[in-house]
């Protein structure tokens, strides 16, 4: 009865996903702390030099207005409006605010020292100047950097529009003088401080210079526009609760003076340009005034003079009761009219006829002409006499009345306009708390670089797991049908001997030979399982030539060819062993043996068998190099000559190993494996895709060769192998542990 093999469990995918995501982590670890680190000490450089931003705060009052304090029309309730806070926020950050500003504060011209990069501004800011040294000491001789103190107030630049946003290097030099240049280093302008300089288009007046001869200052003389937009972006101005009427303002700098001086300049001109606009109302309404008054006074003169007149030619008239009556309704209703009539004229300077305030006023003055108009009927009914004088002394009042009004309206329009005050009021000048600054955030920085760098070690950790196509389960290996002999462990012990007879030409020691060296190493009990499996699978083989290959180079080959060849010698058999890799094979260097004489001078009839043998320092172990390598390996292994010698050898020796090159990159392989009885490949771990073992075994059937199975080389004991059975473990070491 055929025994059905136990097949292992299968593990969903997901489990095996997050266990290879874990496992990968774990094994690029080193990666994920060097990163974390590094991004952590940047953070705290970054923290520590990088140069503090300063908040500056001030607060100003918006109180509601009305807007009738200087106008014709009153404070009445229909037409007074409230000014909104956003209105006021953008006529605080108009042009015409932060332009003056800029003209007033000079902020077009931008004078800086040219600090050292990186540790300059930390370094700078940390000197206290003193009277005797007032300018800190040039650091590792860098004199044409600024270390501390260095002060330069610049009164007037003005260059040519060329040269406007130009960066221009201004050079102190002996006794106050100067030289600026360009960018190119050219001389521009030659100086002393406080001599005014006009020369090209460049007019220069330095106020300060505090400085090393050969100090460097950064000087950008920017346009007007630019700077204003500029200024317009870094001050922010906000309502500090919704209708509460109180805006508060800020501005962010890395000089402090610098932010308060330019809030409080332009909150001084909002305040002023507030006035000005309260003023201007009052100053209009007076000017109408002013024009309107001669033609009143012209109008009562001539009806004074009428009413003089008339009273001249009829004698002496005296108005009746009755007709006084009238009189003083008419006049009443007249001077309202021309009150109305001039907040008419007031109110088509400022809406449009459609507009209901101005309807409201041509309806009121409707009703009233309406209730002077009967009035007047009324009139026709009296002498004649008493009707002309009516008119003449209804002429005589009103005019005066008008006139009247018109002069206490000016003179009061002229009062309020010379004591104007505005509808906004400073509450807090602008202030700064230079013992916070608002950037940087150093614990934040640290703190989120830390985790950027912490997350860019996972990223490099994944992406090298997505990238490694290469087997790190041997299973995969199996399931395409080549059988696994045995799975050697990564040996640090033979890193370090490759290190020393590669990287140290001529270097002598006792053996280069793991097994000789380390017998007890895992790799070489690795390779004694190999040997035991070996044994059985040869029962049936042809001969006991046994050819070793791998997909690539760096499988290590020569190491498990050499190696097991020296505990299978170890055992009692004569071995040998043939280093048929004529092109770049370095098994000489494992036995240490000179390369020469060997398989190439042997093939070629330059030398015999007898001399290309070479004993080894493990007994019943010879060994045949590849000699002097040959302009054409694979026609040497073609040959007749070297069956003739795999021959001679299968009969002198218990078992014969070849070391040949990797079938994926020349045919070599394929022309010993023909001659042997066994073919093994060797894979490494991490290295060789399932898909080159594939092709590898494909290259072999093609030339009609048996692959009899592989060895595993290199096994790393990674945390992503977990779950993979027993291949994710190294074996157990057991040895004594004497000395």
């Amino acid at each position: 009865m055929q025994n059905t093999p136990a097949v292992a469990p299968q593990k969903t995918s997901d489990e095996i996903d997050l266990l290879a995501l874990l496992g990968a982590l774990l094994d690029n670890k080193g990666t994920i702390i060097a990163c974390t680190l590094v991004f952590a000490l940047f953070g705290i450089a970054y923290a520590l030099l990088s140069t503090p931003v300063y908040q500056a705060n001030g607060m100003i009052q918006i109180e509601e207005k009305s807007s009738g304090v200087g106008s014709l029309l009153g404070d009445s309730e229909l037409f007074a409006t409230a000014s909104p806070a956003v209105t006021e926020i953008e006529l605080l950050k108009s042009r015409q605010v932060i332009g003056q500003a800029v003209d007033n504060l000079k902020l077009t011209i931008v004078a800086q020292p040219n600090l050292f990069p990186v540790i300059g501004a930390f370094v700078s800011r940390r000197f206290q100047p003193e009277p005797e040294q007032p300018v800190a000491a040039p650091f590792l001789g860098f004199d044409r950097f600024a270390w501390g103190g260095e002060k330069l107030d610049i009164f007037q630049l003005e260059v040519p529009d060329a040269y406007l946003g130009k960066p221009l290097v201004l050079v102190s030099g002996e006794n106050g003088a100067y030289r600026l240049l360009n960018e190119d280093g050219q001389e521009l302008v030659n100086g002393t401080v406080g001599e005014a300089v006009d020369s090209d288009g460049f007019k220069v007046q330095i106020a300060e210079l505090v400085a090393r001869p050969g100090t460097e200052f950064n000087v950008v003389k920017r346009g007007r526009l630019s700077t204003i937009l500029g200024l317009q972006r870094s001050i922010s101005a906000s309502e500090k609760g919704k209708d509460s009427g109180i805006m508060s303002i800020s501005m962010q700098h890395t000089k402090p003076a610098y932010a308060m001086a330019v809030l409080d300049e332009v909150s001084r001109l909002y305040v002023r340009q507030n006035v000005e606009r309260k003023s201007a109302e009052a100053q209009q309404s007076l000017e109408f005034l002013t024009d309107q008054l001669p033609k009143v006074r012209k109008d009562l003169e001539q009806a004074e003079n009428a009413l003089n007149a008339y009273q001249a030619t009829s004698g002496s008239v005296d108005i009746t009761i009755e007709t006084q009556s009238i009189l003083e309704q008419v006049v009443e209703l007249e001077a309202a009219i021309s009150e109305l009539t001039l907040k008419r004229e007031e109110l088509q300077r400022r809406f449009t006829r459609d507009h209901p305030s101005y309807q409201a006023l041509i309806s009121q003055m409707g009703q009233l002409e309406g209730r002077r108009d009967r009035l007047l009927e009324e009139v026709g009914g009296l002498p004649e006499t008493q009707q002309e004088l009516l008119r003449l002394a209804r002429d005589v009042q009103v005019s005066t009345e008008i006139y009247t009004q018109m002069l206490n309206k000016s003179q009061e329009l002229d009062v309020m306009r010379a004591g104007t005050v505005g509808n906004v009021r400073i509450i807090d000048e602008a202030a700064v708390d230079t013992s916070q600054p608002v950037k940087p955030k150093k614990p934040l920085i640290v703190v989120l670089a830390t985790l950027l760098g912490g997350m860019l070690g996972v990223a490099i950790a994944l992406l090298r797991h997505a990238l490694n196509r290469g087997i790190e389960n041997p299973e995969l290996i199996e399931q395409i049908g080549l059988p696994v002999y045995a799975s050697v462990p990564f040996s640090k012990d033979q890193e370090v001997l490759e290190r020393t007879f590669k990287g140290k030409p001529g270097h002598a020691q006792s053996s280069n030979l793991l097994a000789a060296t380390n017998p007890a190493d895992l790799s070489i009990e690795a390779l004694r399982s190999l040997r035991t499996s070996l044994h059985f699978a040869m029962m049936e083989a042809k001969n006991n030539i046994i050819m070793i290959s791998g997909p690539s180079p760096g499988v290590g080959k020569s190491f498990v060819s050499a190696n097991l060849a020296a505990i299978i010698a170890q055992t009692g058999q004569r071995v040998a062993l043939i280093d048929a890799d004529m092109r770049k094979g370095y098994l000489h260097k494992l036995v240490n043996i000179n390369p020469e004489p060997g398989l190439s001078g042997l093939l070629v009839h330059t030398h015999t068998l007898a001399d290309v043998v070479h004993k080894t320092e493990v007994e019943n172990l010879h060994f045949i190099s590849r000699g002097t390598i040959p302009p054409n390996p694979s026609e040497l292994l073609m040959h007749s000559n070297f069956q003739t010698v795999l021959d001679q050898l299968s009969k002198m020796y218990d078992l014969v190993i070849v070391d040949t090159p990797p079938i994926l990159a020349v045919t070599d392989a394929a022309l010993v494996g023909r001659l042997a009885g066994t073919s093994l490949i060797v894979t490494r771990f991490g290295l060789n895709p399932v898909k080159e073992v594939e092709l590898t075994l494909q290259r072999f059937r093609n030339n009609g060769i048996e692959i009899k199975g592989a060895i595993f080389n290199a096994v790393e004991k990674k945390s992503a192998a977990y779950g993979y059975g027993d291949y994710g473990y190294y074996q157990y070491e057991y040895k004594s542990d004497a000395k």
